[in-house]
């Protein structure tokens, strides 16, 4: 249903639906709490996105940053609003996982907020695996924030 790309972050649909996503984590997150990445952050070359498209539309968008050695970060996962409950996210997913494995990962991470605004978010995720854990990499644990994990070296 969904045709998966590697995104070079060119196109309108992209740049407009990250630009969604910062709007919204930064109204639905405390001040100081937001660690989305902006897109000269996605252009990182230890940063891959990947946008999921029905035909012509942008249906979601998701990127996987390298840590260290066996390490990775989910990054900038967003559903489009038009695209959700339909599995855009869920392909996005996917695909970031298969990609971390190949690429020999052995743990992937992600931290994001609390509150109603995530929680079809966090379900994606734990239906997948994912737990919550400690934080990691520079992130500090606060009241907002939550860490989850999927070991992939199992």
């Amino acid at each position: 249903m969904f045709d998966i790309r590697q995104d070079d972050l060119s196109s309108d649909g992209t740049r407009e639906l990250l630009a969604l996503h910062l709007a919204d984590m930064h109204a639905s997150s405390p001040p100081g709490s937001v660690f989305a990445l902006d897109l000269p952050a996605l252009k990182n070359p230890a940063v891959t996105v990947w946008t999921a498209w029905h035909g012509d539309y942008i249906a979601a968008v998701g990127a996987l940053k390298i840590l260290e050695e066996g390490l990775a970060e989910i990054k900038s996962m967003r559903t489009h609003p038009h695209f959700l409950r339909r599995g855009a996210g869920a392909a996005i997913l996917e695909t970031i996982i298969a990609a971390a494995v190949a690429r020999g990962i052995r743990r992937l991470s992600l931290e994001t907020g609390s509150g109603a605004a995530f929680e079809p978010a966090l379900a994606l995720y734990r239906r997948r695996g994912f737990r919550n854990g400690a934080a990691f990499g520079s992130y500090e644990k606060s009241a907002f924030n939550q860490f989850l994990h999927l070991d992939l070296a199992e």
